[in-house]
């Protein structure tokens, strides 16, 4: 951030949110529509913020804050155009209660640096900047290329490879999760995030071994690893601990029915069979939504590295243009991409886009 705006930024009387902290200002100008998203873009770069979406009346950026060597977000920033009217908007990121102010700080430090921006321009620089603007969102500047990147060997998607391997993955993580669960100790909410990472990253590996990137098969075959790895992980512990103290032999469903008579102890209160019950939907739950989270992260990031850049912009070139979906296959097979697999990859790719756009919008 600028240092004359670091100086503006302790000067603002904060104001104070409570519960699902949020804070919101409205103002006027007299910029059109076309030069009000760029003139935010320059005004988030001024503040150092990340932009994360923008449409021709908004724009959403994050502000970023490094605490402990780890940088995380910690307000998101909605500015809104309607016919003039400006809505500034911040919410804060995470489970906090009370915002210290802080909310009210990004709205009040975003208007003034964007009225101190919108001052750079003169009548002729803002006309100058409508037309670079328009230009650039119809890619009037685009030249279309001769030629194509040509297309990589087209490859079967095997999701057999990603079903057997989640199998196996899930299991070795039962086993695990049972050993530290026996011999160490668990940290309930700490383990179930590093599960959920263990299974997004190891399907990382299994979907570029099988070239699978099907969402909906995919999500389904998350939610069994996740059952199957804390389900597993009941088992492994039954066989453990008979195996180490010679107890009698019992039946591993005898074995569940002890545990959830003994209960879920919590320092010195026992919460019974009910807290055992809450504290194993919660392991499912939030393992799940770690872990598909980041799938989809990983399945997107996948399908544009398929890619080329180049092909990217083509389609998207053609599409801004108007044309239909098969329209721009027409285009992509006179450069060379004739394959229906491999058009259908850059049709993927072309959504994964917007689909990490969607992530990174997630409050």
């Amino acid at each position: 951030m600028e240092e004359r705006l670091k100086d503006y930024e302790r000067t603002i009387v904060r104001k104070h949110s409570f519960w699902s902290p949020k804070y919101k200002e409205d103002f006027h100008t007299s910029l059109s529509k076309t030069v009000f998203i760029p003139i935010v873009e320059k005004t988030i770069l001024k503040l150092g913020w990340d932009i994360v979406y923008k449409d021709e009346k908004s724009i959403e950026a994050k502000r970023k804050e490094k605490s402990l060597g780890i940088e995380r977000w910690t307000e998101a920033i909605t500015i809104t155009f309607n016919h003039g009217n400006v809505e500034v908007k911040s919410e804060s990121l995470g489970n906090e209660m009370w915002d210290n102010g802080r909310n009210s700080k990004r709205v009040k430090l975003f208007i003034h640096a964007f009225l101190d921006t919108q001052n750079e321009f003169d009548r002729q620089a803002l006309n100058d900047l409508e037309k670079e603007t328009e230009a650039k969102n119809n890619w009037d500047d685009y030249i279309i290329p001769d030629q194509l990147p040509e297309p990589n060997a087209s490859r079967k998607k095997n999701f057999s490879i990603v079903l057997i391997g989640g199998l196996i993955i899930s299991l070795l993580l039962g086993l695990v999760i049972a050993e530290i669960s026996i011999h160490g100790i668990y940290f309930i909410g700490v383990f179930e995030v590093l599960v959920g990472i263990s299974l997004a990253y190891s399907l990382k590996y299994l979907i570029k071994w099988s070239n699978f990137t099907e969402i909906k098969k995919m999500e389904y075959l998350l939610m069994g690893m996740v059952f199957l790895t804390y389900f597993s992980n009941q088992y492994f512990q039954f066989e453990i601990i008979l195996l180490e103290n010679d107890l009698e032999r019992i039946s591993f469903f005898e074995f569940l029915k002890i545990r959830l008579e003994e209960g879920l102890t919590i320092k010195t209160l026992n919460t019974g069979w009910i807290g055992l019950i809450i504290s194993w939907i919660v392991q499912l739950v939030l393992t799940y939504y770690v872990a598909f989270l980041r799938l989809l992260s990983i399945i997107a990031t996948y399908q544009l590295e398929k890619i080329p850049v180049e092909v990217l912009d083509f389609c998207n070139y053609h599409f801004i243009k108007g044309k239909s979906e098969q329209e721009v296959r027409n285009e992509l097979s006179k450069k060379g991409w004739t394959i229906i697999e491999n058009q259908n990859e850059v049709f993927e790719a072309v959504g994964a886009i917007y689909g990490k756009m969607e992530l990174g919008r997630l409050k």
